[in-house]
C-alpha cells in the first residue's frame, strides 16, 4: 500500500489564516456588549467548536448563558460576511494541498467550524475540488479533541486512520488526530503545541512536501 492512504487537513489556522478573522469577529461581538475578550480565553478557543468557544466567551465576559444562541447567530452572520471576501492562505498551504492532489492522494477537510461557514471558505478560498470529503464541527457528536472527526473522515474515505496523515495547528486538533490513530504533522499557528511522542512538528507548511508526508509512514 502506498502511504499515506489519505491526507486529512484541518482548516482554520492550518490551511487558512482564518483564526485572525475569528478574532476580529469575536472582538467585535465583545465590543457589542461593551466588553473586551481576554487574550488567554481567545487562545484557549483555538481549535474548539462553537458551543465550547461560546461557553468560554460568556464566562470570560460575565454574560448570562441565556444569551448564547443570540450571540452565536450574531457571530456566524458576521463571520459569513467577513469570509465571503476569502481568507488568506497560510504560507505554503495552498502549494502543499495542490501537490498532494497532483500526487494522487485522497484528501479530507476536517474542521471544528460549522458546515455553513466551512462552505463559505470552500467556495471562496479553498476550492471544493481539492477535497474528496469534508467533516465539520456540527456533523459529529463529539468534536475535537475527540477522535470522532478524524475517524469519521477516514471512514468516509474508506481508509484506516492509521494509514493517514493529519495536518493540524491547534492542541485540540492535534489531540483529535492523534487519538484517531493518524500520523500527525503539527504546524503551530496561533498557540504553542506540546506535542506527544510520534508527532512531527514543523515551523511552516513551506517546509512540507509530499516526500515529507510519505516519510511519516516509516
Amino acid at each position: 500500500m502506498t502511504f499515506p492512504a489519505a491526507v486529512l487537513f484541518d482548516m482554520d489556522g492550518t490551511l487558512t489564516d482564518s483564526e485572525k478573522v475569528w478574532s476580529i469577529a469575536l472582538d467585535q461581538l465583545a465590543a457589542h456588549h461593551g466588553k473586551t475578550l481576554s487574550t488567554p480565553t481567545r487562545e484557549a478557543m483555538v481549535g474548539t467548536n462553537m458551543s465550547v468557544s461560546m461557553a468560554m466567551f460568556h464566562s470570560d465576559l460575565g454574560l448570562p448563558l441565556d444569551g448564547v444562541r443570540a450571540n452565536v447567530v450574531w457571530l456566524e452572520t458576521r463571520m459569513a460576511e467577513l469570509l465571503k471576501a476569502g481568507a488568506p492562505w497560510q504560507p505554503g498551504a495552498q502549494e502543499l494541498l495542490h501537490a498532494v492532489r497532483a500526487a494522487g492522494f485522497r484528501t479530507a477537510l476536517v474542521t471544528a467550524t460549522a458546515r455553513e461557514l466551512t462552505d463559505v471558505l470552500l467556495d471562496n478560498t479553498l476550492g471544493r475540488e481539492n477535497f474528496d470529503v469534508s467533516v465539520c464541527g456540527d456533523e459529529v457528536v463529539n468534536s475535537k479533541p475527540d477522535a470522532e472527526p478524524y475517524a469519521r473522515a477516514a471512514e468516509l474515505l474508506g481508509v484506516d486512520p492509521r494509514d493517514c496523515v493529519a495536518i493540524e495547528d491547534s492542541p485540540t486538533g492535534m489531540a483529535s488526530a492523534y487519538a484517531a490513530g493518524c500520523r500527525v504533522l503539527a504546524v503551530p499557528s496561533e498557540v504553542a503545541l506540546d506535542a506527544p511522542a510520534g508527532v512531527v512538528v514543523i515551523g511552516s507548511l513551506m517546509d512540507a512536501d509530499v516526500e515529507l508526508l510519505r516519510g511519516l509512514g516509516g
